[in-house]
């Protein structure tokens, strides 16, 4: 009954805490929108453990804690996945804009003095 309990607060908080970094725009959506939909499933199955039984029982895992064990791995590596993908991109973006800038601040030096780049 203890973990009941303590999963269901635990989910209702890591709730209320994406909404409040989404309120304070400190997290963007399409991360707020992938933890809020945990803690929309976490929350009925921390308070409702049985469900998790009913739902092992019909697929024929033999334990309910392997499957959530298991699709917190899976989930967790996607999660790994998808922010490496991002880095990169991101990487790759702040790369593109430092040539860009220093390309532009070459243009812009020898704007300033064409007499000196004809010496």
């Amino acid at each position: 009954m203890k973990l009941t309990i303590v999963t269901g607060l635990t989910a209702l908080a890591s709730l209320g805490f994406m909404i409040e970094l989404l309120r304070r725009r400190q997290l963007q959506e399409k991360y707020a929108i992938l933890w809020l939909g945990v803690s929309l499933v976490v929350l009925p199955l921390g308070l409702f453990p049985t469900v998790a039984d009913t739902v092992v029982e019909s697929i024929g895992i033999a334990s309910g804690v392997s499957l959530v064990l298991f699709l917190g791995i899976v989930f967790l590596l996607l999660v790994c996945v998808h922010l490496s993908w991002e880095v990169s991109r991101l990487e790759e973006e702040t790369r593109t804009l430092a040539e860009d800038m220093a390309l532009l601040r070459a243009e812009r030096e020898r704007s300033k003095d064409p007499a000196g780049a004809q010496q």
